[in-house]
């Protein structure tokens, strides 16, 4: 095998487990919140753990800052190692932390110490693994190959769904409420067993051997690159926040709000998310041959025209078809921002301050927005206000849009000098 596409391959496969094990918490919220928030009806109960969905994101800016700058410093491999590590470390908390019942206000506390951890290991993987797999394809593919960053993303959210699914058709609502949920966050324990000793036998890559210049840092990033920092942090407030509003809550809206079963809910999201990733290497791949500027004004013009008409029109559906085209409308037009958001932002930046340049932002503009999307649309929704939610999302992908417009492709300016 190539051993550029090896690498690829080794990277990619990583991040998937480092996502199923971060998504599981959300695609297997609805059985275990009544365990850690026993009080309240299933709202209240949703919006706790969506609360602590959001608390662990606090940890994604602290995890992108010490670990982007640990892959700068020490290699991008040695920072997909940590990062993996401190995932396994969570997953195992949350399969063996006892429910509310039994040790009281511990179970939540032990929770979100576990989601810290976890944040703290995502947040520093996004940053690495973008860097990794942008410096590791070559110049004309590289919108396509980096894609693959955000295929393992998608993938490991899609295989929690598709372990919920699969649970749920094995074993009775009972069980599954009462210890299957635990399954899940046990098999994501071991399977990032086996990607730490993967990923201790990738190659480096070659724009890491070759860095030149100051040591990267906080103060570096934002004195030596602040046009560049608050750009990818601009770029991104739009895009996670639909990202996480056509998919992660997706999967309760359509429980809460549109009156589907826990079942049907989880097998739409699961077929849209599939789709959904299939696309990504074809618009990577064709972010290098017309440019990464078209496809992300593409999103940006689609997403303010019809976030809320989707969500308004997933209200009163009945039909699991009719929702899962909506849905699919709304992941198709989030694609011009998936698909590339990881190598557009690995060009903006040299090499000796790349991984943090990337993390750090992204990091912080995702903890504001994505990491709230579930908690801001409960909120709306528990206010009585559900539609306020979809103007939100709207108005953040116009603020994107302004930023895409007005930027370079940087497909013509990449910073990436490896062919």
């Amino acid at each position: 095998m190539n051993p550029r596409l090896k690498s690829i391959i080794g990277g990619s496969t990583g991040n998937l487990v480092e996502w199923y094990d971060w998504y599981a918490y959300a695609a297997f919220t609805l059985y275990f919140a009544p365990h850690f928030f026993p009080e309240g009806d299933q709202t209240a109960q949703l919006l706790s753990a969506a609360a602590v969905f959001a608390v662990g994101f606090v940890m994604r800016p602290i995890g992108a800052w010490v670990m982007g700058v640990y892959a700068d410093r020490r290699g991008r491999k040695a920072g997909l190692t940590l990062s993996v590590t401190l995932m396994c470390a969570g997953s195992f908390l949350i399969a063996i932390t006892p429910g509310y019942e039994t040790i009281g206000v511990f179970a939540p506390a032990l929770l979100v110490v576990a989601r810290l951890m976890q944040g703290l290991s995502v947040g520093g993987e996004y940053g690495a693994s973008a860097t990794y797999l942008s410096e590791m394809a070559g110049r004309h593919r590289r919108g396509f190959f980096s894609s693959f960053q955000y295929v393992t993303l998608i993938a490991g959210q899609l295989t929690a769904l598709l372990v919920l699914i699969v649970l749920q058709s094995i074993m009775s609502e009972a069980a599954l409420d009462a210890w299957g949920w635990r399954i899940p966050f046990a098999v994501g324990g071991v399977l990032a067993i086996v990607v730490f000793r993967i990923r201790r036998g990738l190659a480096e890559t070659e724009s890491f051997k070759r860095a030149e210049g100051p040591k990267s840092g906080f103060w570096t990033l934002i004195t030596h690159h602040p046009r560049e920092t608050v750009t990818v942090m601009l770029l991104t407030a739009g895009g996670t926040l639909a990202f996480y509003a056509y998919s992660i809550y997706m999967q309760k809206f359509l429980v809460n709000t549109s009156g589907f079963d826990r079942q049907t809910a989880s097998q739409i999201n699961a077929a849209t998310l599939f789709i959904f990733m299939c696309l990504q290497p074809l618009a990577g791949g064709l972010s290098d041959r017309v440019g990464r500027k078209p496809l992300m004004v593409g999103f940006g013009i689609l997403g303010v025209l019809a976030t809320y008409p989707i969500f308004a029109a997933l209200e009163t559906v009945r039909s699991p078809l009719v929702a899962g085209l909506l849905v699919m409308a709304a992941l198709v037009i989030v694609t011009g921002y998936t698909s590339i958001n990881a190598v557009v932002k690995a060009e903006l930046f040299p090499a000796n301050i790349r991984a943090l340049g990337v993390a750090l932002p992204y990091a912080l503009a995702n903890t504001v927005f994505g990491g709230t999307a579930e908690y801001v649309a409960l909120s709306f929704k528990n206010a009585g206000w559900e539609r306020g939610f979809y103007w939100y999302v709207s108005a953040m992908i116009a603020i994107s849009l302004i930023v895409y417009i007005r930027m370079r492709d940087t497909r013509m300016t990449s910073r990436i000098t490896e062919d």
